[in-house]
């Protein structure tokens, strides 16, 4: 962007305006107005575009994590009960254990 010209309290792009001999400005440039709208239209155009890409990728990185994260439940489910059926074992297999179990 060009220089912006602090004029009676408004901001004005030096590239938009014409000045006469004194540095005074005499006219605006109405064709580069729009061109200049225009060229920011695009690249907020393009920063959205970007932006929502961006988004995307981190709702698809969330549900492949979600869908990790169900798995491994499910493992650490199968794992605790495999592990309560081997303690279940050892306290049947273990003398000592049924003493006390049939003591109580």
């Amino acid at each position: 962007m060009s220089a912006i010209l602090p004029t009676l309290g408004y901001s004005i792009y030096h590239s938009l305006v014409a000045l006469n001999d004194k540095g005074e400005i005499y006219s605006v440039r109405y064709e580069a107005v729009n061109a200049m709208l225009l060229n920011e239209f695009l690249k907020e155009h393009h920063e959205v575009h970007e932006l929502q890409a961006r988004a995307h990728a981190h709702e698809t990185d969330a549900r492949e994590q979600a869908a990790i994260i169900a798995r491994q439940q499910k493992q650490l489910e199968a794992l605790n009960a495999a592990l309560q059926k081997v303690n279940e074992r050892l306290d049947l297999s273990n003398p000592a254990s049924q003493l006390t179990a049939s003591q109580n």
